[in-house]
């Protein structure tokens, strides 16, 4: 960083917080391992962890969890129901081969996802058994990187999301912070280096066995179609214990910038940092691209960009809003993905009652705009209309006239009040 930059301190953000363990799950983490991880523990590095891991009472707890989040079968074609049918015997086949050093990861399936705009998101699915042995290290070893992640992480971490990062991002902008640099990292999770990664666990873990999981975990062969190979970086999308391990692998440069007195907001690789000067902006992201390019990663050149996000034009976009000109807004990607979705739901082909589909919409359009209420009001008189239209073209529809143009006699016809009645949600 330029000498000649002077970047104000960060008392409030180096403060030590208190850390509420009740997330984690005490049949593992006793009061007296808790208590170690505040004092630290000899050489500072955690020893005889894989014990926990194949632990039925752990097998078991991490089992509830895959179950409840479901999923598809792995390459194995194992689904979660053909498990739970067996479930205390599978527990105990993977407790053995845990203990004896004979568990294997099978292959991970790949499959593509709609990411919007014609664009593909990769997703791996490892098999319910890989699931479940991923969950169990992650319940064993995830308060171990939590008690030194930093306040300014909030993506995939215990009672932290979304809009707590969106609160402290407003808030530094409230206190002038309007300079902004918002980075990219160009494919993030396809290009974390194995050996960098592991060097960073090996840093406070200990347990050969368990490393060796991790390990596997990473080289685990991936299946698509008839397709099959070794991946050599990266941690696998859709993989339970990704999250996790993406984070700490971004961890040495949440120090870095907070080291350096930077305000960063991270959400995993998403990330943006609040300076009150350009010049501090642009000495902030020269550090951010010695840090990434040290460590085997690429900033995004068409996505990274410093602005005084107070001007037109120079605005940035953070976890589905732009901030600009000193507003909220909507990220037009994210309002095209709703609009979307509300089509996937109102198709004129569409057979189910108008109080049916509407009943359909609630979730979507109440948790929509319980997460973007903050944005310019502007954009939800549009929406709400746009999903009126919607439904009337279905009505028209189920009278056998023409589903599109605009009627005044349909407005007329079914009001407002009409869908109101029907419970349909507004934004206004």
């Amino acid at each position: 960083m330029s000498e000649t930059v002077k970047v104000p301190e960060l008392a409030k953000q180096t403060e030590s917080r208190p850390i509420e363990w009740d997330w984690v799950d005490r049949c593992i983490w006793t009061d007296n391992m808790l208590a170690a991880l505040g004092n630290g523990v000899k050489g500072s590095k955690w020893f005889s962890l894989i014990d926990k891991v194949y632990r039925l009472s752990t097998l078991r707890a991490a089992w509830e969890r895959v179950k409840a989040n479901r999923g598809t079968a792995g390459i194995d074609k194992q689904s979660i129901e053909a498990f739970g049918a067996k479930a205390e015997l599978y527990l105990n086949e993977l407790a053995t081969a845990l203990e004896q050093g004979s568990y294997q990861p099978q292959a991970v399936k790949r499959v593509e996802i709609d990411k919007g705009a014609g664009k593909k998101r990769p997703l791996g699915i490892p098999t319910v058994k890989d699931r479940i042995v991923q969950t169990a290290v992650k319940l064993v070893i995830e308060p171990i990187f939590e008690n030194m992640f930093l306040e300014m992480s909030y993506g995939f971490r215990p009672g932290r999301g979304c809009k707590d990062a969106l609160r402290e991002v407003d808030k530094w902008l409230k206190e002038g912070f309007v300079y902004v640099v918002d980075a990219d990292i160009k494919a993030y999770f396809d290009s974390i280096s194995h050996e960098l990664l592991l060097k960073i666990i090996e840093e406070y873990i200990s347990d050969g066995r368990l490393l060796d999981i991790l390990a596997s975990w990473l080289k685990q062969d991936i299946v698509k179609g008839t397709e099959r190979w070794t991946p050599v970086g990266g941690t696998p999308q859709g993989a339970v214990i990704s999250p996790l391990l993406a984070n700490l692998f971004l961890h040495p440069l949440d120090e870095k910038m907070t080291e350096l007195g930077y305000r960063m907001v991270r959400y995993a690789d998403d990330f943006v940092i609040l300076c009150q000067s350009a010049e501090q902006a642009q000495a902030g992201l020269e550090e951010v691209k010695v840090w990434v390019e040290a460590n085997g990663l690429t900033l995004h050149p068409d996505k990274t960009h410093v602005g005084n996000c107070m001007m037109e034009g120079q605005g940035f976009e953070f976890l589905g809003y732009r901030f600009e000109a000193g507003k909220r807004w909507v990220r037009k990607k994210s309002l095209k993905a709703f609009k979307d979705k509300i089509r996937e739901k109102t198709k004129r082909s569409r057979g189910d009652s108008i109080a049916c589909i509407i009943s359909d919409l609630a979730p979507m359009t109440r948790g929509w705009y319980g997460y973007f209420k903050h944005a310019c009001r502007c954009v939800f008189p549009a929406l709400d209309g746009f999903i009126r239209r919607r439904l009337r073209a279905i009505l028209r529809k189920q009278e056998k006239r023409p589903g599109f143009g605009k009627c005044h006699a349909d407005h007329k016809r079914w009001p407002n009040a009409f869908f109101a009645k029907l419970g349909l949600f507004t934004m206004t």
